[in-house]
């Protein structure tokens, strides 16, 4: 039995390692490392803070822009046109003079010439603010400038020759404002007599 007690005791699982004593963790070492973090800590919510900060301004810039964005092109739209509306107001007023020269009475010679420096007036308005107007009598038919309201036969005009304007189209620089009504060569008729009989 002793020999069994004694074998018990040496067992590997009942031997115990010597206990090893921990280092004692200095105060001063801790408050140091607790400083340390703590100054880091504050130093990284200051951060967060500026950076918020600076968020919020630029949020608050980016929706200004945007207000201001907006306005300025409403004006843009509303305004957009005011140095057009400001050549032509001398040009009303040169009509207003016309009419009141007509009411005066008169051959009409003297009114006929005011109103043709007012169409020159108006022309050279609308030609400083981009607007041309589209070539047509003598030139092919361009169904991209033109708008055919007759088809006429002729002997003198090739087929498809603009041969009268009834009313003036306009360009706005390279944009089509309104095509030019014409009146279109279709040729000869085939009826017509080629000799030339009665």
């Amino acid at each position: 039995m002793t020999d069994e007690r004694h074998h018990r005791e040496k067992k590997p699982h009942d031997i115990q390692p010597p206990a090893t004593e921990a280092a004692p963790v200095r105060p001063v070492e801790a408050d140091d490392r607790i400083a340390a973090l703590e100054a880091e800590l504050a130093a990284a919510r200051e951060e967060a803070k500026e950076a918020r900060d600076r968020w919020v301004r630029e949020r608050a810039d980016a929706e200004n822009l945007k207000k201001r964005t907006s306005r300025e092109r409403s004006e843009a739209v509303r305004f957009g046109t005011e140095n057009l509306v400001r050549d032509l107001l001398p040009v009303v007023d040169n009509l207003e003079r016309a009419v009141e020269a007509a009411q005066g009475g008169g051959n009409g010679k003297p009114l006929v010439e005011g109103v043709s420096l007012v169409l020159k007036a108006l022309l050279d308005v609308l030609a400083r603010h981009g607007v041309t107007r589209v070539e047509s009598e003598g030139t092919r038919f361009d169904p991209t400038h033109h708008e055919a309201v007759a088809h006429v036969e002729s002997a003198e005009h090739e087929p498809n020759a603009v041969i009268r304007e009834h009313q003036a189209g306009y360009r706005l620089h390279d944009r089509l404002l309104r095509p030019a009504l014409v009146s279109v060569s279709k040729g000869p008729s085939n009826l017509a007599n080629p000799e030339g009989g009665d």
